[in-house]
């Protein structure tokens, strides 16, 4: 009985452990039949959504715009130096020879020349430079005149060396001026050389012996006689007397004016090739183009203003913002900045009038850019840096940004993206705006643009703050 019992008990386990697998079975393949699913049921899951607007939020800023461009530095005014004749004594005359001048002294680089400043030596003489616009073109000393000469009399009064007036004419004030120039650089004026005190030993004989001459031929009463055949000497004519005494007359006033022409040029004089007027200093020396030994024949030197510049290039749709005068940020690419000023647009030295900043949408801007190949046409900008600061040693060639401000929008205002304006037939501005499952075109003026932005305004409150502009479809 009771083992009937255990049989009956065991077949109903197994019976239910059966049913158990049997309906977990049937639920795996419900949940597996509902994840599957047909290739049409696939396909039709992956078609992409229905096609709408692509939209940003119309912004509420303030818009600065900028042009920038990439450039190098530079320093301004560049010229070339020469030397305009020899330097010391003159050819020939046993102290100096022209053609064994060799240079003693050749001009640092990166130096600062100011006015009396000495640029190289010579035959152990000085170059030095001084202020004026008339170029060095001849030896200056006592009796020369003209502008080069008022030029270097006011150059020596600005030094502090007084030449008793600006007269044009090379007097012995002047000489006296040079003289203690020469002396405060460490240096000797030319003094007159052995030639010249020679000749005028030579002139002043000729003078001596003239007046000799002449009292020789007045004579004391009988004057010269002559001697007949016999020996005998007599009295010459009074007319042969005559004629003596004139002669020697005429060869004395000849002898004086040859000495007086002679005197008035001698004295202490300014060579040819000590001094090199330039127009404006101070200045830099760039460039040498001698070495000591060299002959200091030809260019010697490259000088710049002490002025750093950046010349750079920007298109002309963006020449056409700029105007000269503006205030321009340069950056190296090591972060030494300085504050410059847009000195030149197209090399004319002076930008397209009007103010810059006012964003269009219709024609091309004119100015800088509006010639010589289009609007697109690459302008060339000088920027000016009068005080470079951490600029002044970075080197000519170094490569440098510039940022140029063109106008701001005064305050916030609502800014849509560029891509978001459109323009009508009749040359209205227009944004579209979605409203709901609608899109709407909305009449916007155009004012300043800025990193891609341009800003906007509606008739009253058409346009605000949040709303979607359409930029693509």
């Amino acid at each position: 009985m009771k083992r009937d019992k255990k049989r009956q008990s065991s077949r109903t386990t197994r019976l239910g452990v059966i049913v158990g697998v049997v309906a977990l079975v049937g639920a795996g393949g419900w949940v597996a039949g509902t994840r599957m699913e047909s290739p049409a049921d696939a396909a039709a899951a992956h078609q992409p959504p229905e096609a709408g607007p692509v939209t940003v939020p119309v912004e509420q800023r303030a818009l600065t715009a900028t042009v920038v461009a990439q450039g190098s530095l530079e320093y301004g005014s560049p010229r070339s130096l020469t030397l305009a004749g020899t330097v010391g004594a003159s050819e020939g005359d046993g102290e100096g020879d022209a053609a064994v001048q060799r240079v003693t002294k050749a001009p640092t680089r990166g130096s600062v020349l100011k006015e009396g400043s000495v640029l190289m030596q010579v035959s152990g003489r000085p170059v030095m430079v001084l202020r004026g616009s008339v170029p060095m073109y001849r030896t200056i000393g006592p009796g020369t005149s003209g502008d080069d000469v008022r030029q270097l009399q006011n150059a020596l009064n600005r030094l502090g060396f007084t030449t008793g007036g600006v007269t044009g004419t090379y007097g012995q004030g002047t000489a006296s001026a040079v003289s203690r120039w020469y002396r405060s650089r460490g240096y000797t004026a030319q003094e007159p050389s052995t030639a010249d005190r020679q000749e005028l030993g030579q002139l002043e004989s000729a003078v001596s012996d003239a007046q000799l001459a002449l009292l020789t031929a007045q004579g004391s009463g009988e004057g010269t006689r002559g001697e007949q055949g016999d020996g005998e000497s007599v009295p010459e004519s009074d007319e042969a007397r005559a004629l003596q005494i004139k002669s020697a007359k005429k060869q004395l006033e000849l002898a004086n004016s040859a000495l007086s022409a002679f005197k008035s040029g001698y004295g202490t004089k300014v060579p040819a090739g000590e001094v090199i007027f330039l127009p404006e200093l101070p200045v830099r020396v760039d460039k040498t183009k001698v070495r000591a030994g060299d002959a200091p024949d030809g260019e010697v030197a490259t000088v710049t203003s002490s002025d750093v510049v950046v010349e750079a290039v920007v298109p002309g749709t963006d020449a056409g913002s700029l105007r000269k005068g503006m205030a321009v940020q340069v950056t190296t690419p090591d972060g030494r900045e300085a504050k410059g000023v847009l000195s030149e647009i197209g090399g004319s030295g002076a930008g397209p009038e009007g103010s810059a900043g006012n964003a269009g949408t219709g024609g091309e801007a004119e100015g800088a850019g509006g010639s010589g190949g289009g609007a697109s046409a690459p302008v060339p900008l000088r920027i000016t840096i009068p005080k470079p600061g951490p600029l002044a040693d970075a080197g000519a060639g170094g490569a440098a940004t510039v940022t140029i401000k063109v106008g701001d929008s005064d305050g916030k205002v609502l800014a849509v993206p560029v891509a978001a304006v459109q323009t009508s037939v009749g040359g209205q501005a227009r944004v579209r705006v979605q409203r709901g499952k609608q899109v709407v075109r909305v009449e916007v003026d155009l004012g300043i643009s800025a990193d891609g932005l341009v800003a906007v305004k509606s008739e009253g409150s058409a346009l605000k703050e949040g709303d979607l502009v359409v930029v693509g479809l």
